[in-house]
């Protein structure tokens, strides 16, 4: 019989994901800053305008914060240790953009205080990314096919 790992057999693996970026974001999903808490409570379970998104993502060997694979749209929380890390997180947030993908970075603060406007802002971005809304279906003058 032929054992296999013990990480490449792990329930949450992703095909070409590194596993120990993996073992990293779950153990980041169990103990979250306070900003990415809250910030789940309103977007998981598709609470915000019916957009999926995933929480600690492994996505092209870096962890992002929550991720909606619709949208190709990374939501990051910044908190201080960002104000440290600017040339890396543009660096990042530039490579990331090279696979088609957009981040937008919020402040920690601002969630924390101001929850209504990061999920506004949120919902711009959303519907830029999503683009216009298709033409209704159906038959003619907007009858919806009745």
């Amino acid at each position: 019989m032929r054992r296999r790992s013990t990480l490449t057999n792990l329930p949450f693996t992703k095909p070409g994901a590194a596993p120990d970026k993996l073992l990293q974001a779950r153990a980041m999903r169990g103990a979250p800053t306070p900003g990415e808490a809250l910030l789940w409570a309103e977007l998981q379970g598709r609470r915000l305008d019916g957009w999926k998104f995933r929480r600690q993502a492994v996505i092209s060997g870096y962890i992002v914060d929550f991720f909606c694979p619709a949208l190709r749209l990374a939501v990051e929380v910044d908190g201080l240790i960002h104000e440290r890390q600017r040339t890396e997180d543009c660096d990042r947030d530039d490579d990331l953009a090279a696979r088609g993908l957009f981040v937008l970075r919020v402040r920690d603060a601002d969630v924390r205080a101001r929850m209504h406007d990061v999920l506004d802002t949120i919902r711009t971005h959303c519907a830029a990314a999503r683009g216009p809304l298709p033409p209704p279906r159906g038959g003619r003058d907007g009858d919806g096919g009745r």
